[in-house]
């Protein structure tokens, strides 16, 4: 299991699971993601973040997607690694 190009997943429900902001960040994300065995695809997406408490600015992070029968999983799996920063919540329909 790794990463896999995003078109692997175009026919399948994927869930956004986490969005890392440093480059140090994603491959801990990638490392942690391949010992579970989950394969995911990364998109670089943008995200805001405010900036002295005020002044919203947009970045560019690498987001993770995994399929969504393995977003719970993934995202306990990413908790326990100590990465709870970029971590995506779950989305309730």
């Amino acid at each position: 299991m790794a990463k896999v190009d995003i078109e692997c997943f175009l026919e399948k429900e994927v869930s956004r699971i986490y969005i890392a902001a440093q480059l140090a960040e994603a491959k801990q994300v990638e490392n942690t993601l391949t010992e579970h065995g989950l394969d995911y695809a990364v998109e670089i997406e943008p995200f805001y973040k405010i900036v002295l408490g005020l002044f919203p600015c947009e970045y560019a992070g690498a987001a993770f997607y995994v399929l969504s029968g393995q977003a719970s999983f993934a995202r306990q799996a990413l908790l326990v690694a100590g990465l709870k920063t970029g971590l995506v919540a779950e989305e309730v329909d």
